[in-house]
C-alpha cells in the first residue's frame, strides 16, 4: 500500500504527540530547570516538588514522548491491564487540565473526545475542551453535542487541592470521585466503561456500593506510573447496567 493511499482508506491512524508537543514540554521544562538553578523559586516545598518532577524517569518520558503530563503513562498502563480504551469510541475526559489523558485517548483511536475541566487547557487538535464545571447543565449539554452521542468512556483524573491533612484530601477526591460516578451513571451508554482516580482509605463504601449496583464489573488497581507515596488508586467500573 502506497502512503497516498494509507491516508485515504479511512482507519484512524496512530495520533500520538506532534514533534511541536514534545519540544514545548522540553522548552517549558528548560525554563523550571534554569529557575531552579538561579534561586528564582524562593519557597522550598515548591522547589523540593520542582527537583523531585525534575528528577521523575515518567516525568522524562513523557518530556521526550510529548505527552503533556507523566499522567499521560497511567492511562496508558490502566488501557493496557483493562483495555479501556478502543477504536471509534466516544470519551469523556473529567478533570482533563492539563491534557495528558485527552492526547492518549486520541492516539488509541478514539473517534471523539471530550475534555472539561475549570481551568483553560491548551487546544489540543480534534479534542472538543470546555472550560467549565461537570454539574453545570449547559457545559453538560455542549460535552453531549459535541460527543454526538452518548459516551463510550467516562475518566476522571480529578483530585482536589491538597491541604496537607490526610483525611480531608481523602474525602474531598472521594466527593469528587463520587462527582464523576454520577456523571457516568448519568450519562453513558449501556456497556460504556468509567474509570475514576480514588485514594486509599475508609470513605470509599457509597463510591463502591453505587459502583457495584450499576456496572457489571469493578476493580480497583494501583498503576506503576503512580508514585508509590501517593494513596491514589484507581477504580475501573466495566459493563454499565442502565
Amino acid at each position: 500500500m502506497t502512503d497516498e493511499q494509507s491516508k485515504d482508506d479511512g482507519k484512524r491512524r496512530w495520533k500520538g504527540p506532534t514533534a511541536e508537543d514534545a519540544e514545548r514540554v522540553k522548552e517549558r521544562t528548560f525554563a523550571t530547570k534554569q529557575k531552579v538553578k538561579k534561586g528564582g523559586i524562593k519557597k522550598k516545598s515548591s522547589r523540593v516538588w520542582i527537583e523531585r518532577q525534575l528528577s521523575d524517569p515518567y516525568v522524562r518520558r513523557a518530556m521526550e514522548a510529548g505527552w503533556r503530563a507523566r499522567a499521560a503513562y497511567k492511562l496508558l498502563e490502566l488501557d493496557e491491564r483493562f483495555g479501556l480504551l478502543t477504536p471509534k469510541m466516544r470519551v469523556v475526559d473529567l478533570g482533563c487540565a492539563p491534557g495528558s489523558w485527552t492526547q492518549v485517548a486520541q492516539a488509541r483511536g478514539a473517534a471523539k473526545v471530550v475534555g472539561i475541566d475549570l481551568l483553560e487547557v491548551e487546544p489540543i487538535e480534534d479534542a472538543h475542551l470546555i472550560v467549565g464545571d461537570v454539574n453545570d447543565p449547559e457545559a453538560i449539554a455542549e460535552m453531549m453535542s459535541a460527543l454526538e452521542g452518548a459516551p463510550t468512556l467516562v475518566l476522571s483524573d480529578m483530585a482536589a487541592a491538597t491541604t496537607g491533612h490526610k483525611q480531608t484530601d481523602h474525602l474531598r477526591t472521594v466527593q469528587l470521585a463520587e462527582m464523576a460516578a454520577q456523571f457516568a451513571i448519568e450519562n453513558l451508554e449501556v456497556g460504556g466503561d468509567f474509570c475514576t482516580k480514588v485514594f486509599q482509605g475508609g470513605a470509599q463504601g457509597e463510591l463502591k456500593s453505587l459502583l457495584d449496583a450499576n456496572f457489571r464489573e469493578v476493580r480497583y488497581w494501583k498503576p506503576p506510573a503512580s508514585r508509590k507515596q501517593s494513596p491514589e488508586m484507581f477504580a475501573i467500573a466495566k459493563g454499565f447496567r442502565k
